[in-house]
C-alpha cells in the first residue's frame, strides 16, 4: 500500500484516487501537489528515492544561475557531445553558444549536450555540494547525463530496446538506476526545492527568477500540463524520461494566485517506449491535485 500524506480527508480521497489510477496502469511512482503559500498537501510515497533522468536539470539550473557568467560562450563539438533527440544533441556541426542558451535549450528542450556543457563548467560534484549547502538534502547528483546512455548501451551491446527490457525486468541491471549510483531525488524533496524556489527562499532573487522564467519555456505539454491548459493558468515544468522512467516537476499558478507545486516521478511496468496512457494519466493528476488544492485555499 502507498504510504499517503493529505492535509485533510478531502485530500487523502484525491490521493488515494490517483495512487489507485496508477496501479491500475502498472505504474508505479510517487506523487506530491502542495500548495506555494500555505503547504496544504496531497501525495503519495513522497520520499521514495528515484532516479531523476532529467529532472536533475533543474537544480543543475539553479547551480548555474547562481553564480556563472551568462554571457560566456561554450563550443560544442557533435563528435563529443552527449546524445539526444532535440537542440544540440542533434546538430550536425560545431555550435558556439552563451551559458543563458545552453540553460534555455537544456530546461525548453531538454537539451542533454547543453546540459553535459554545463556540466563541463559546473561538475556533477559542485551542484551536489551547493545543494547540500541549500540544505537540499533529498536531491543528489552525481553525473552528467550521457552516463546514463552509456550504461544503458554498454549492457544491451548498443540495443536500447534491450535496454528497456533490462530495466523493467531488474532496475540494478543498468547501473544508474541504482539508488546508490543515480541522479536521485524525493517527491518532497523536489517540490521543496521548487517552492524554496517560487518564494525566492533559496540561492538568489536573481536565480530564482531566471529559474522560473526558463521552466516556464518548457515546449512539452503532454504531462503535467495535459489537463490544464488555459489561458488562465500558467505551467512551468520539466520533463525527466530514460528507458521507463516518466516524469515531470513543475509549478501550477492561477490568475486567481493559487501557486502548487507537484513533483509525478513513475516507473512503468511494461516494455514500452511510448505510453500516451501514463502521460494522460500524470496530466489528470495533476489536474484533480490542483482543483483539490485550489478549491481549499479558496
Amino acid at each position: 500500500m502507498p504510504a499517503f500524506v493529505a492535509s485533510d480527508g478531502g485530500l487523502l480521497d484525491v490521493a488515494e484516487a490517483i495512487a489507485a489510477e496508477w496501479a491500475a496502469l502498472g505504474v508505479r511512482g510517487s506523487f506530491l501537489a502542495e500548495d506555494v503559500d500555505t503547504g496544504d498537501r496531497l501525495g503519495f510515497d513522497v520520499d521514495e528515492p528515484v532516479p531523476l533522468a532529467s529532472v536533475v536539470k533543474v537544480p543543475l539550473a539553479l547551480v548555474v544561475l547562481s553564480g556563472t557568467d551568462l554571457a560566456r560562450t561554450v563550443t560544442v563539438d557533435p563528435a563529443t557531445s552527449s546524445v539526444g533527440p532535440t537542440g544540440l544533441a542533434a546538430f550536425r556541426y560545431p555550435a558556439t553558444v552563451a551559458v543563458g542558451d545552453l540553460l534555455l535549450l537544456m530546461l525548453s528542450v531538454s537539451d542533454n549536450a547543453s546540459a553535459d556543457a554545463l556540466f563541463d563548467l559546473v561538475p556533477p560534484s559542485e551542484v551536489d555540494a551547493r545543494l547540500r549547502a541549500w540544505n537540499c538534502t533529498g536531491i543528489r547528483v552525481r553525473h552528467r547525463m550521457n552516463r546514463m546512455y552509456e550504461c544503458a548501451v554498454g549492457v544491451s551491446d548498443n540495443d536500447f530496446g534491450l535496454a528497456l527490457e533490462l530495466a523493467v525486468r531488474d532496475e540494478r541491471t543498468i547501473e544508474l538506476l541504482d539508488p546508490e549510483r543515480a541522479n536521485l531525488g524525493t517527491a518532497a524533496a523536489l517540490v521543496d526545492l521548487l517552492r524554496r524556489v517560487w518564494r525566492d527562499e533559496i540561492a538568489d532573487p536573481g536565480a530564482t527568477a531566471g529559474l522560473r522564467r526558463l521552466m516556464g519555456q518548457q515546449v512539452f505539454t503532454q504531462r503535467l500540463s495535459n489537463d490544464l491548459r488555459a489561458d488562465t493558468i500558467r505551467v512551468s515544468g520539466k520533463t525527466g524520461s530514460f528507458l521507463h522512467l516518466r516524469h515531470e516537476i513543475g509549478v501550477v499558478e492561477a490568475e486567481t494566485g493559487d501557486r502548487i507545486a507537484m513533483a509525478a516521478l513513475t516507473r512503468a511496468d511494461r516494455r514500452a517506449r511510448q505510453a500516451p496512457d501514463i502521460d494522460v494519466a500524470i496530466g489528470a493528476a495533476a489536474r484533480d491535485a490542483f482543483e483539490a488544492l485550489r478549491r481549499r485555499s479558496g
